[in-house]
């Protein structure tokens, strides 16, 4: 037996209470916040503080503990958000979503192109979209949650999804279909293959690179079918080229390993071709996968 326990029973079993609470909810919990943060480190991060307000709480103020957990969440999440905003300002080049393997957290229905995309919206819109959208949460609940009227949750609603409604994934390719893609992508790329990479892409396939100034990386987007297939040919045209299937939340990826460094490789695709293209280098966001 646990000596805290011989010394004091009543305390060591509200203690377990207070943890079974919490673990039965974790799950859900850390789904709400990586789809608000895009980000894991930042996800454990809330959750870690989370359980030190949950562990703290006057149980007798807390009517429902996963009601309760997930306002706490929802809050310190939109709080991450806005000091992340003052920080991206130093950042070097584009911000994507941190991959985490699919093994991590059971997740349905998120994607790294819809976390992407989201990375437009403004903290409470962020918030009220994904609980409203991912959560189905009535406008009543959201509003509590975020302190505001359902009358503005509904205006932030409507205005997150008119702001993602020109570039939000409309087709998701099945798990094999991905693996297949990134692996014909890489194929052709690692032989040089011009005209059969070119016919992979579409005519608008934008690529997004993100290293932070840690890695040589193009720190602007690279557009247009002729300039993504030369430069992709040109960085996996070499004999060192590895690659490594990796499963993540958001579906079937690639850790390429050229000249010695990481990235992870994830494609997007309208059923014909492939639309856009992610490559995470930062090794900071690297070390979950």
């Amino acid at each position: 037996m646990d000596p805290s326990e011989r010394r004091d029973p009543e305390t060591a079993g509200t203690g377990r209470l207070i943890l079974q609470e919490y673990e039965s909810a974790r799950g859900m919990l850390a789904g709400l916040a990586y789809r608000m943060l895009g980000s894991w480190h930042d996800t454990e991060d809330v959750l870690q503080e989370a359980y030190v307000r949950w562990s703290a709480a006057d149980r007798s103020d807390v009517a429902e503990p996963r009601r309760y957990l997930t306002r706490v969440v929802t809050r310190l999440s939109v709080d991450v958000l806005r000091a992340r905003q003052s920080r991206r300002e130093s950042y070097i080049g584009e911000w994507l979503p941190e991959p985490v393997p699919a093994n991590a957290l059971d997740l349905e229905e998120v994607s790294m192109a819809l976390l992407h995309v989201m990375e437009r919206l403004t903290p409470p819109q962020r918030a009220v979209y994904v609980l409203r959208t991912a959560f189905t949460l009535p406008y009543d609940e959201i509003a509590e949650i975020l302190d505001r009227t359902p009358d503005d949750c509904r205006q932030l609603h409507r205005r997150a999804t008119h702001a993602l409604a020109d570039d939000r994934p409309r087709y998701e390719p099945t798990v094999d279909e991905q693996r297949r893609l990134l692996l014909d992508f890489v194929a052709a790329a690692r032989d040089g293959d011009l005209p059969r990479l070119e016919s992979m892409l579409r005519d608008d396939v934008i690529s997004w690179t993100d290293a932070n100034g840690r890695r040589r990386a193009a720190r602007k987007p690279v557009t247009g079918r002729e300039k993504v297939a030369t430069f992709f040919a040109h960085i996996y045209g070499r004999p060192d080229v590895t690659i490594t299937p990796v499963d993540l939340i958001t579906g079937p990826g690639l850790m390429v390993v050229v000249r010695g460094n990481h990235h992870l490789l994830t494609v997007d695709s309208d059923g014909t071709a492939i639309t856009a293209i992610r490559v995470v280098a930062n090794p900071e966001k690297l070390s979950a996968v």
